[in-house]
Formats: C-alpha cells, sequence, structure tokens
C-alpha cells in the first residue's frame, strides 16, 4: 500500500507514447486520476488517463492549464526528445529548440504547477537519461540538456523543500513502438540488448514503475534524488577489447 497513489491527481507531460504512456498507465494502475498532456492525441487509448491538448514550449498555455486545474499531486515532466544530429549538422538554433524542449519547457511546467504541488504537498517526477551522465554523439544538445535537467531538479529539491519533493529517473534504452528508428530491425534491438548486463531493454512499464515508487508514500523521504533505471548501464567498451584475444594469450609469465 505504500506503493499506492489512490486519490493522487498526477500530470504527466509527453504521456501520449512510448515512456510516457507507460508512466501514465502504472500511475492509473496505482489508482491516481491522470492527465496527459502533448500536442497530439494518442494514438492508442490511454484507459484511465484523461489526455489535454498543451503545447508545453508555449509558456502562457502552460500556465493556463496548470492554473485550472482543482490539485495537483504529481507532476511527470516527461515530454521530451530529439532527432539525430550532428552538432556540425545544423546551426545553434536548431540545437536551441532541443535544449527548449528537454530543459526550458520542464522547468516552465514545473514553476506553474509550484503553488498547486506546495498545497497538497507533491512531488516533481524528471524523466532524465543516461545521455545527460556520458558522451551522446549524434544527440549532443539532447544529452546536454538532460544533464541541466538532473542539475535543476537537485536545486529545485533543495529550494521546495520541505512542501515539494523532487526527483529524477535517469532512464536508460527503452524498448517502445519506435525503438526501430532508434536500434533498427529485431536483430539490431537484440543485438544492442546483449550489451545492457540485465539482457535486454527497459519497457514503459519498468520505467512507470519506477516513477509510482517516487511519487509514492513509500518514497516520502527521498528528494534530489536520481534513480537509476539502465538496467546496470552499458558493458565499458574496452574491457571487450583488452579481452578479445584473451582465450589465445595463455597463461602469463
Amino acid at each position: 500500500m505504500e506503493n499506492s497513489l489512490r486519490g493522487r491527481i498526477a500530470v504527466v507531460t509527453g504521456g501520449t507514447r512510448g515512456v510516457g504512456a507507460g508512466i501514465a498507465r502504472a500511475f492509473a494502475a496505482a489508482g491516481a486520476e491522470v492527465t496527459v498532456c502533448a500536442r497530439r492525441p494518442p494514438e492508442v487509448p490511454l484507459d484511465g488517463a484523461a489526455f489535454r491538448p498543451l503545447d508545453l514550449r508555449d509558456p502562457a498555455a502552460v500556465h493556463a492549464f496548470f492554473a485550472a486545474l482543482p490539485r495537483l499531486d504529481v507532476l511527470v515532466n516527461n515530454a521530451g526528445g530529439t532527432p539525430y544530429r550532428r552538432l556540425a549538422d545544423a546551426p545553434a538554433e536548431r540545437h536551441a529548440r532541443v535544449v527548449e524542449l528537454n530543459l526550458v519547457a520542464p522547468l516552465t511546467a514545473s514553476l506553474a504547477a509550484y503553488e498547486p504541488l506546495r498545497r497538497a504537498r507533491g512531488s516533481v517526477v524528471m524523466t532524465g537519461s543516461v545521455s545527460g551522465t556520458r558522451p551522446s554523439p549524434g544527440s549532443a544538445a539532447y544529452g546536454a540538456a538532460k544533464a541541466g535537467l538532473e542539475s535543476l531538479a537537485r536545486s529545485m529539491a533543495v529550494e521546495w523543500a520541505p512542501e515539494v519533493r523532487v526527483n529524477t529517473l535517469v532512464v536508460g534504452m527503452v524498448r517502445t513502438e519506435r525503438s526501430h528508428l532508434h536500434y533498427g530491425d529485431e536483430a539490431g534491438v537484440a543485438a544492442v540488448a546483449r550489451t545492457v548486463p540485465l539482457g535486454r531493454l527497459a519497457t514503459p512499464s519498468d520505467v512507470g514503475a519506477a516513477a509510482v515508487f517516487l511519487a509514492s508514500p513509500a518514497a516520502a523521504y527521498i528528494t534530489g534524488a536520481s534513480l537509476l533505471v539502465h538496467g546496470g548501464g552499458e558493458r565499458p567498451a574496452f574491457l571487450d577489447a583488452a579481452n578479445a584475444d584473451k582465450d589465445n594469450r595463455g597463461e602469463p609469465t
């Protein structure tokens, strides 16, 4: 029962597909009343969650959305993403749009939600990424934004304590309906999964379960934390390179 969100009001941004939909479904299953918001409606109905159209890059619309809520217990800042784009292939303005969506938009939503969250002694859950903790060639602006998001969450947790808890999910590779855009066909997904210590990519429900935990009474003393949801991370490439010919080396002398 400590993981129950029964009676809680939750908003999940970008909750219409992929990880966000998994989080929304997990919150609904835990008993929360869930609203997902994004620019476009979900392609597949989300049982237990209502949809509200919202462009998170429009501060006035964001503030109006949260001001109209009668109550708010949990905000999950999940909206984000990036196309594959090397730094030199686009001007800074294009990369800045990625930073706007993945860092500035969560800040805007959090500030708009602060007063109702404070009144409810609620919590914020940021959807971060391992891209914010390691080099991310092809998605450098995204990685920089996610690094900033994790730092923002830590500072927010200190400033808003004790009324509002703020934590980050540091998410690794996830198998979603769009996995093929990142990892290729089934063979590609399987090859990538073999690099994960747990032997598989995460599912949206894995991330959803972690988000429910951080928002629940079970995590009442956790704030400013980063929860790694990456299956053990990535096996260091140098280990495989260093041991590639190990069987043929014989015993050291």
